[in-house]
Order: structure tokens, then C-alpha cells, then sequence
């Protein structure tokens, strides 16, 4: 009998998100919509005089972000109703709508930074002073002129825009060749059968229990990416030379630089994540010998780092049980934070089941004037409990950004948007398994966090390592040929992998299928963000003073500061090399708990 996929209409009210608190229904959205497609075109008439005078500039700002504030509402019901079933017809359209209307509002927006740097920041200043009521956007203005050093005049800056599709033209190029031209081979799967391989079922195959379909997998993917290997070398080195030559242009010292301006992060957080994980790459290692040695292996290849060190555990956590697994280990961070917290299952912030159409995944989303909503596909798994704990901490991140900030101050970077997400996580792991007498659940959950280690603090480093060198490579006119990259990144490779592992030639070529090397600079925060959420959570278990209410004071901190400076609330300081060792610290505590307990 083949089980079908429940219809959106099927699935209990219950178990959906309730979106009627943004709008009762769609003809309240198309009433405000009719209102808003109007009102935005009232922002031109302050075009040429923005500066005129302080009471000027309070009601242009105003303007802009009563508007920007209005459209992020509408966004928000056509976006979440679209991805609750994108195969309704109605919902594509309120959604393609709105994309369009926000479009709009760029495009009459175009002239206010330009016009606003064309006087210099004292004169905003004297009329903050002079207007006490311009200190409410006093951080927008603040960071609009913090770019005026590395803004370019109108007309160049003109044509930069006008140049910005030819210059994404290498990452686009990669898409197609990699997504769509690509083909990865042939494989023979456990069964006997031909299996053609694609970047969906690669990890399926690269972690069976049958050695030769993860081999035959390893082999044919890298041989694919060696078959195109100097297309891709010319895409990435046209990527890393137009954003060096950009760079250049709007007067930064590097490419890094520019990459990390945004968030306002100082190059020496990126440098001391690569120094800091490079001297301890023993616990790396150590965690090779454990995995070679629970797989009984004579050597450990590249292509046996995937398969998991034990059964996969079956049991089986429905939602009710996830839920409370999840609020029993976040009773930790005390009565106003579960308070909040339960107001999501309350309040129906949470849609839970997959449905015909939904989109796949999840997330949250939602807007300043909406509930932080949560789009799940659960599925009584461990990982799904895992997911709702970790979606739950980005949505308790935004609920308290948004209670305690004006709307312009409300949105945290993206910096710092994993740390509160990564908090519950591992705060949901060590609360399982200190609570748990099955021994397969906690060696299950200690694989998987084992895993969360390797691939996040290690793995992600390394490629930020070959991404600093690919551009300073550039920067001294070296050329990025497929042997140069090739080379590189086997050299890094030996250096990640050690001698606990045997570094297959083939994995020269895996750089070549990252496209967060694209990205442009991205992959660290990875790292970074996992390293300042184990931090925090030593603290908080240890009884650190003041912990939680630091904690929660970093989570109400929204935009009104830099990432940095906020994590610095929470007792984070991402230059100190004691953040990321602590991290490292977890994860060698996490492999000795699991010899403990495998040995048992």
C-alpha cells in the first residue's frame, strides 16, 4: 500500500501556524496592500531634501521605516502562506505581488544614502542635538556613514550597480554547470543495483555500511569535478578577482576586509579562529582514531568519515515528547524565557506536519509586527527534535530583539543569528543525556554531536583557511589555476586530516563542489557562531554568575549594536582564543564520553 502525502486541508488545525494574527484573512492583505502600493510613492517627495532640517530628516526617517515596517507585514503573510503549500495558486500570486512591490520601494529608495553622504556626519549630529527625537534613528545614521569612506560618487557608484550582474556572473555560472550541465557518474548501490549519483543522494551513499558503495560514491563525485575541474577553477578565480577589485576600488585594505565590514568584525576574529583551531588539531585526530577504531578498520580513508559509528537508533519522539524534551532542557534559562517559550506552542507559532506542497525543511521567519514564526517537517526523529529546539532558539532570539527594540533596531546580523540556535541545541543534547539510561540514545546523540564538532569547528575553519589563501594568493598576483587550487587545498587537507587519516588523492578536487566558497567569506561564521554558543553554555551550566540574565540581555540586544559588542554582553569576546578552546574543550569532552560509554 503507498501512503500519500496528506493535502494541506487534511492536516488539523492544531498543528498548523495561525497567520490570522497578521491578517484575520486575504482580503484585510489586499485592503492593506491597495493602501501601501499608494503610500510609498509619497517617500519622493523628500528627494533632494532630506537634510533640508532636523524636523526634515525625523519625518523623512519616519516615513521610511513606518513604510519599510508596513511592507515587512505584508511580506510576511504572503511568504508563509506560499511556503504552507506552494502549489496554491492564489498564494503565488500575493507573494509574487509583494516581492514586486518591495522591488518598487527600492528602486524610489535609490537616492537616500547617496543623498545623505553628500553632507558629512556632523551635520547629522548637530541635528540629533538639536532634535531629540532623531536619537531613535540615530544608529541607522550612525552605520550609513560609517560606509561613507568606501561609498564612491554617484556616478561610479552607478556604475558598479550597472556591472553587478556580469560581476556575479562567475557564481552563476558554477550554478548551472554544477547544478544543471554536471552528471556524476554511475555507482552500484548495496542491493546491486545502478544508481545514478547526484548531489541529493551522495550522502546516502557516502555513509553506507557497505564500504565499497561509500568508495565507488567517493570516486566517481571527485572524478566528475576532475572532468571540469579548469571551468570551475576559471569561475572561482573570476570570483575571487572581481570582489580583490572591488575591494580596491571602494578603498579597503583587502577583499576579507570588505567581506567582514558589515558586521563590523576586525579581520584579527577571522585570524584567530584559524590560528586557535590549528593548535589543536588533536582532538581532531583523537576523534579519527576513535572513528578508525569502532569501525575496525586497518586505515581510515577519506570516504569513511561519514558512515555512523553505530545502528541508528529507531526510537521513535513525537512531538508532545519533543516538546517537553525540549522545555525540560531549556528550564535551564530560567521562568521568563519558558514563559515566552511556551507561547509558541500556545499560540500556535509552530507548523509542525509535511503537507502536499510544502516547502521542505525549516525555518524561522516572521516580522516585527508578527509572531516569530517556526516551518517544520517533523517526523518523530531525534533530528527533528533537535531541529525544533534549534529553530526555537532563533525565534526566542527574534521575539526578544523585537520587545526591546524600535523596529529599526530590532534585526540582529547574521554574525550572531546560530549562537541562540546552537545554545538550545546543546543545551537539549546535555540535558538528554544526563537524563537518559538508554545506552544506544546517549551514544547516538554523542555521534551526532561529535559530528556537529568535526564538521563545524573543524571542517568550516579549513575552508576558511583555503579561502584567506585563495585571496591572498590573488592579491599577490598569483594565478589561481586548477593545479595551483588543486594543490592548495591537499596541502590543507594533509594538515586537517593528519596521519590518523589517509588523504585520498581524489580530495584535491573537492573545493571545486563548495559553493559557499561563492559566498564570499561566510563559511567562519559557521565556526565562530559554534564556538561562542558552547561558550555560553559552559557558562550557564557551571553557574557562572550572572549567566542566564547576560544571556538574555545579549538575545534583547537586536541591532542597536555591533555583533562583537553584543557578544561581549554574554561574556563572548571573539578575539580571545579561550571561546573557540572552549568549544574544542566540548567536543574532547564529548569523545571521552563516548569511549566511556561504548566501552561500558
Amino acid at each position: 500500500m503507498v501512503i500519500k502525502e496528506k493535502n494541506r486541508c487534511e492536516i488539523e488545525e492544531k498543528f498548523k501556524w495561525d497567520l490570522s494574527c497578521i491578517y484575520k484573512n486575504d482580503s484585510d492583505f489586499e485592503n492593506d496592500y491597495s493602501k501601501i502600493k499608494k503610500e510609498i510613492k509619497e517617500i519622493q517627495k523628500y528627494k533632494g531634501n532630506i537634510l533640508e532640517s532636523s524636523n526634515t530628516l525625523y519625518e523623512f526617517l519616519n516615513l521610511y521605516f513606518n513604510l519599510d515596517r508596513k511592507l515587512e507585514k505584508l511580506y510576511m503573510y504572503a511568504h508563509l502562506n506560499h511556503d504552507s503549500d506552494t502549489t496554491n495558486n492564489e498564494y503565488q500570486v500575493l507573494y509574487g505581488k509583494v516581492s514586486n512591490l518591495y522591488q518598487e520601494f527600492g528602486e524610489l529608495t535609490t537616492f537616500i544614502v547617496p543623498e545623505l553622504l553628500k553632507s558629512d556626519y556632523e551635520t547629522v549630529l548637530k541635528y540629533i542635538e538639536e532634535n531629540s527625537k532623531l536619537k531613535e534613528y540615530q544608529n541607522y545614521l550612525k552605520e550609513v556613514y560609517r560606509y561613507s569612506e568606501h561609498t564612491l560618487n554617484e556616478n561610479e557608484e552607478l556604475i558598479i550597480s550597472k556591472l553587478s550582474k556580469a560581476l556575479s556572473n562567475p557564481s552563476e555560472t558554477y550554478e548551472k554547470l554544477t547544478d544543471a550541465d554536471m552528471t556524476l557518474g554511475v555507482i552500484t548501490d548495496e542491493e546491486g543495483n545502478s544508481i545514478e549519483l547526484t548531489d541529493r543522494n551522495y550522502s546516502k551513499y557516502i555513509s553506507s555500511k557497505n564500504r565499497e558503495v561509500r568508495i565507488s560514491a567517493f570516486k566517481s563525485m571527485y572524478d566528475s569535478y576532475h572532468n571540469v575541474i579548469n571551468t570551475i577553477a576559471s569561475t572561482m578565480s573570476g570570483e575571487v578577482d572581481a570582489n580583490d577589485n572591488i575591494a580596491k576600488i571602494k578603498k579597503y585594505d583587502s577583499a576579507i576586509e570588505m567581506a567582514l565590514y558589515d558586521d563590523n568584525v576586525n579581520v584579527s576574529v577571522y585570524n584567530n579562529l584559524i590560528e586557535t583551531v590549528s593548535k589543536h588539531l588533536d582532538v581532531l585526530f583523537k576523534y579519527y582514531e576513535l572513528r578508525k577504531n569502532v569501525l575496525k578498520l586497518d586505515e581510515l580513508h577519506l570516504y569513511d568519515l561519514y558512515t555512523d559509528l553505530i545502528e541508528t537508533n529507531d526510537k521513535k519522539y513525537f512531538f508532545e515528547d519533543g516538546k517537553q524534551l525540549v522545555l525540560n532542557a531549556l528550564n535551564v534559562l530560567g521562568e521568563d524565557y519558558i514563559k515566552n517559550l511556551n507561547k509558541a506552542f500556545d499560540e500556535r507559532w509552530i507548523d509542525i506536519y509535511s503537507s502536499k506542497g510544502k516547502r521542505s525543511g525549516a525555518y524561522s521567519s516572521g516580522g516585527y509586527d508578527t509572531n516569530p514564526y517556526l516551518l517544520l517537517n517533523y517526523q518523530d526523529r531525534l533530528n527533528d527534535v533537535s531541529t525544533l529546539a534549534h529553530e526555537l532558539g532563533h525565534s526566542m532570539h527574534s521575539y526578544y530583539s523585537r520587545k526591546n527594540n524600535t523596529y529599526q533596531d530590532s534585526s540582529y546580523k547574521i554574525f550572531v543569528a546560530e549562537v541562540a540556535s546552537t545554545v538550545n541545541e546543546l543545551l537539549l543534547f546535555k540535558y538528554m543525556l544526563k537524563n537518559s539510561n538508554e545506552k544506544e540514545e546517549k551514544l547516538n546523540i554523542l555521534n551526532r554531536l561529535m559530528e556537529l564538532f568535526r564538521a563545524t569547528i573543524y571542517r568550516q575553519t579549513m575552508f576558511a583557511e583555503f579561502e584567506k589563501i585563495m585571496y591572498e594568493a590573488n592579491s599577490n598576483n598569483e594565478i589561481l589555476t586548477a593545479e595551483f587550487l588543486s594543490n592548495k587545498y591537499y596541502e590543507l587537507n594533509k594538515k586537517y586530516f593528519g596521519k590518523s587519516v589517509v588523504v585520498d588523492e581524489d580530495i584535491k578536487y573537492e573545493w571545486a563542489r563548495i559553493p559557499h566558497f561563492y559566498y564570499f567569506f561566510y563559511v567562519y561564521k559557521y565556526a565562530t557562531g559554534l564556538s561562542a554558543a558552547s561558550y555560553i553554555v559552559n557558562n550557564i551550566l557551571e553557574g557562572k554568575e550572572n549567566a542566564i540574565e547576560n544571556y538574555l540581555e545579549f538575545l534583547s540586544s537586536g541591532g542597536k549594536d555591533y555583533p562583537i559588542e553584543e557578544l561581549k554582553i554574554a561574556g563572548v569576546d571573539m578575539n580571545d582564543p579561550k571561546v573557540i578552546e572552549s568549544a574544542i574543550n566540548m567536543f574532547d569532552d564529548i569523545i571521552n564520553e563516548f569511549i566511556e560509554i561504548y566501552n561500558s
